[in-house]
């Protein structure tokens, strides 16, 4: 048994005791906090974030501590508590960014009402407010086809999807706009 090993298995034994709880518990934040860091660090990108997790990964180590196996190894398991909180991090971001886009479009749509030349009346303000309301993908699409004029085809290899979806995304953003358009 190597020399970290049996240190964390006395680590362990003292978290178990009310008593020394705490004391074990800084040890153990000292001695892996830098390691655990990094990797996060390495996910996540930015230092802040990378604190933000680094912190959330030792309230589930403080959390789930007592139930610790002691057949494994301490650095592997706040490793992986590392890692899956790094990814529900990330996940999160990616959520918050698609929530993002869609104020994004919010966002569009005002600076496009606020324009001075602006006529809620004119068709080419109408289709600009119309594929604001699209879903992103159908926004995108629409982009490619209506004022790219790019080719299923070519769309299916930039975008990766097949020429039959795109096809039916851009008819259902074609039946939107037409809707809005005739409604507004």
């Amino acid at each position: 048994m190597s020399q970290q090993n049996s240190d964390d298995i006395a680590l362990v034994a003292m978290f178990m005791d009310l008593n020394t709880r705490e004391s074990a518990f800084t040890s153990i934040v000292k001695k892996y906090q830098e390691r655990i860091y990094w990797q996060i660090r390495r996910m996540v990108v930015s230092h802040d974030d990378a604190n933000d997790v680094m912190q959330n990964v030792f309230i589930k180590a403080w959390n789930g501590l007592q139930n610790f196996r002691s057949d494994a190894q301490l650095f592997t398991w706040l490793y992986r508590i590392a890692v899956n909180e790094s990814l529900t991090y990330i996940e999160q971001m990616k959520r918050r960014t698609s929530i993002s886009m869609d104020d994004e479009s919010l966002n569009l749509e005002e600076k496009l009402e606020s324009e001075k030349d602006f006529d809620a009346n004119k068709a080419i303000w109408k289709l600009q407010i119309a594929m604001q309301q699209l879903p992103e993908k159908q926004r995108i699409v629409f982009n490619l086809r209506y004022f790219d004029e790019l080719p299923y085809e070519e769309m299916s290899k930039v975008l990766d999807t097949s020429v039959g979806s795109l096809k039916a995304s851009y008819h259902h953003a074609v039946k939107k706009i037409e809707d809005y358009i005739l409604n507004h």
